[in-house]
């Protein structure tokens, strides 16, 4: 009887998770507390990247970037790179791209979200609440959107 070769197991674990850099900016304090009138503009920029480590850890990156302005003054600015060390084995191609691309950033979200909470709350403003990200749907967009890329890019 000839003996299989089993196939590769499939592990995903999470190693660490941390913070790997944050900031916090508030250019019009104190004058600004001076007011309790706040309308302001909240932006919100979200990205994620993908480093792989040694073997089978991988880094992966959640950046979240908050602005707040009013009539073209920053109230406040806070960047946050929520980071996490995965173990990811047995995982190739499109599954490993949705794991690093959709999962993790998932699973690194509310940690993130608890940090700029609390950071925008230190820094004097009042609560302020991340609302929930569908990251399936931005990695489902983002794969449309190379797909159109390439095939526009070969158009030309």
């Amino acid at each position: 009887m000839a003996e299989q070769q089993p196939a590769a197991e499939k592990q995903l674990a999470i190693s660490k998770i941390y913070v790997k850099d944050f900031s916090f900016e508030s250019p019009q304090s104190p004058q600004i507390f001076k007011r309790t009138d706040w309308k302001p503009q909240t932006n919100l920029n979200l990205r994620s990247s993908h480093t792989a480590v040694e073997g089978s850890v991988h880094e992966v990156v959640l950046t979240i970037t908050i602005e707040a302005k009013e009539e073209d003054k920053a109230l406040f600015l806070v960047e946050l790179q929520q980071a996490g060390l995965f173990e990811i084995a047995g995982y190739e191609g499109e599954e490993l791209s949705a794991i690093v691309g959709s999962f993790c950033p998932n699973i690194l979200f509310p940690y993130a979200r608890e940090a700029v909470a609390a950071m925008i709350q230190k820094g004097g403003f009042p609560e302020f609440v991340l609302q929930p990200i569908n990251f399936d749907a931005l990695y489902l967009q983002s794969k449309q959107q190379q797909a159109e890329n390439a095939t526009t890019g070969e158009a030309h």
